[in-house]
């Protein structure tokens, strides 16, 4: 999910790299703004941008935000048109709305709006509906449109583009939903395996989740929200104690959503109604999914926005782009490195130019097919593009990696049931990165792990170096077999890249990193173990009974190189990361200090991570 400063910074970095930039804009383009009418009689107010020159009809590239269209007025301009710089100098128009509810346009806004399927008369409004609306709207009144519309938008927008192609306008030709939300409970934001991401809900609730009971323009100087936290986000939110403090002292029943939100512990209908994944079907317009192997928000909105497109419509002109990038950074970066971790070149460049924006081109203006594979992913650890005819690659095999005796990891499964077993304590939680940060960070998602292979409370496994390059690429099964003193517990289980000792420092070095021995973090994922047999009937463990826990991480296709390790970490606490399980089946929301107790937990040797390899 963006965050006023990310949309902030972006813009900045945008307009100054792209060349671009307000005076080109307000030379080349014509802004004009309308209230444009939904079935329902509600207006939704809309930002258009129509190129000067009437030589030619121009298609119609439309982004629907929750952030606001800034700035208002039609002689305020943007300084950067579409999604990449190519567009504004390419000639499109650019339609910009604010959703329902936010800001400038009527109605009531409601979070992850559910769909309504089927509907019954012009009352029954959702994204789907509004979007038909508008695209309608448009094509009939924009003047100089060659009647083709597109669709692209990153994070929240990305969620509205992905609505928008179903029951879609016939005159939207292409859609690209980028880190899309689909499920908030499963595995976008703010919930990953029912377990709640703490600082990154915080701090987005804070400045987004404040009602709006009438249309207003964006507060004058707004942008980053309140810093409600110090550096240290461990003291912090360590210090904060039980959840229910978060509404106590910060939001004061003012952030309606962590009320709706901490009054459905369990995937309840109000969850599964905001699940856009059922819905994808019967889709009409090309679709280009596009993700970031290293998004931290919206990773597995990505992955399944494509997957079920691909399985509820057969034939649909449907392909998945993913790349070595943070949330967004596709858009608002070179995409050649993220913290210590370098891609060897400028990933998210090669995007824009050779990948969206020929895209839309061709769908939309019919210049030449830019012959898109199936899927067009970065390969992480040997740094390459791959072109595969389907995702997963066909070519994949399924293979376990098993737990195993004295912290070794491999391809054998082992003839003992012993364990391996380590204390978690609710009052020191394992950190998820080595130092301070008052959000969740980017690079958390390459963070070096050797800071938690110390930790006693982490369990790690290693394989003994590569003597070939070994490469995963799909989604990934943790399995594991425990048993907790507790009567709930979470478990992580992460995914690490070990270097060899000899592997060479960056030149220059400014920040002294020794990449001899990197611990990188490919994959991890959290699972809140209530929900081991169902997300919507959670349910208690019996303290010492052996029972299986198994979920999965998102897709990753990387390289382990030869002369590197394959590692495996599991622990229970990933702090403030996901916040703290009490240890003890109670509401987590509503827990009291004295619910949080130390857990004895044990690892048994049938425990395993499934792969794919190629």
């Amino acid at each position: 999910m963006i965050t006023a400063r990310q949309v902030l910074v972006f813009t900045v970095l945008a307009a100054s790299a792209s060349g671009q930039g307000l005076e080109f804009v307000k030379s080349h383009y014509t802004k004009y703004e309308f209230q444009i009418p939904m079935r329902d009689g509600k207006k939704l107010f809309t930002a258009v941008y129509v190129p000067k020159d009437t030589k030619e009809a121009y298609p119609i590239m439309l982004d629907r935000t929750p952030y606001n269209v800034g700035p208002y007025g039609v002689d305020n301009f943007k300084t950067l048109l579409g999604p990449s710089e190519k567009f504004a100098r390419e000639g499109f128009i650019f339609a910009y709305q604010d959703v329902r509810g936010r800001f400038m346009s009527e109605g009531e806004f409601v979070n992850m709006r559910p769909q309504i399927a089927p509907k019954k008369g012009p009352q029954d409004i959702d994204e789907s509906s509004d979007t038909y609306d508008t695209i309608d709207w448009l094509v009939k009144n924009v003047p100089n449109n060659n009647g083709k519309v597109g669709m692209w938008g990153i994070s929240y927008p990305g969620f509205y583009t992905a609505a928008g192609v179903i029951d879609a306008h016939p005159a939207l030709k292409a859609a690209s939903p980028q880190a899309p939300i689909t499920d908030w409970f499963i595995g976008d934001d703010f919930h990953h395996n029912g377990a709640l991401y703490l600082p990154h809900m915080f701090r987005f609730f804070n400045f987004f989740g404040h009602p709006r009971p009438q249309p207003t323009l964006p507060p004058a100087g707004s942008g980053p929200a309140q810093m409600l936290t110090q550096e240290d986000g461990y003291s912090f939110f360590l210090n904060l104690g039980p959840l229910d403090n978060i509404n106590e002292k910060y939001f004061k029943n003012d952030v309606p959503f962590w009320t709706e939100m901490t009054a459905h512990a369990a995937y309840d209908e109000y969850w599964q109604a905001r699940d856009l994944r059922r819905h994808l079907k019967n889709i009409k317009p090309a679709v280009m999914t596009v993700g970031g192997w290293f998004d931290a928000e919206d990773l597995f909105g990505a992955l399944n926005t494509y997957k079920e497109i691909e399985r509820n419509s057969p034939g649909a002109n449907n392909t998945l782009v993913m790349g070595p990038w943070f949330h967004g950074g596709w858009s608002r970066s070179d995409g050649d490195k993220l913290g210590h971790v370098d891609f060897g070149s400028k990933t998210a460049v090669f995007y824009r130019d050779e990948i969206e924006y020929p895209f839309f081109n061709f769908w939309l203006k019919g210049k030449p097919d830019p012959r898109l594979p199936e899927a067009f992913v970065f390969e992480t650890g040997t740094n390459q593009w791959r072109r595969e005819d389907a995702w997963p690659p066909k070519d994949a095999h399924a293979r376990t990696l098993y737990l195993q005796a004295g912290g070794k990891l491999g391809w054998d499964a082992p003839q003992d049931n012993a364990f391996d077993e380590y204390v978690s304590d609710p009052a020191r939680p394992v950190p998820y990165i080595n130092g301070q940060s008052p959000s969740m960070t980017r690079e958390h998602m390459v963070e070096d792990q050797r800071f938690a292979s110390t930790r006693t409370d982490v369990l790690t496994y290693r394989t003994e170096a590569l003597d070939r390059d070994t490469t995963l690429a799909g989604p990934i099964t943790a399995s594991l077999m425990v048993s907790t003193s507790g009567t709930d517990s979470d478990f992580v289980v992460k995914l690490i890249d070990v270097y060899p000792e000899d592997y060479p420092d960056p030149d220059p070095n400014p920040g002294g990193i020794h990449m001899g021995g990197f611990q990188q973090l490919v994959r991890g994922e959290a699972m809140r173990g209530r929900f081991r047999n169902s997300y919507s009937r959670p349910e208690p463990f019996t303290p010492g009974k052996t029972e299986k826990v198994e979920w999965t991480l998102p897709d990753i296709d990387h390289v382990f190189r030869r002369g590197h390790r394959i590692m495996v970490q599991v622990q229970s606490s990933w702090f403030p990361l996901v916040d703290r399980n009490p240890q003890k089946f109670v509401d987590i929301y509503h827990a009291k200090a004295s619910d949080f107790v130390k857990a004895t937990e044990r690892v048994y040797r049938g425990s395993n991570v499934k792969v794919l390899v190629r």
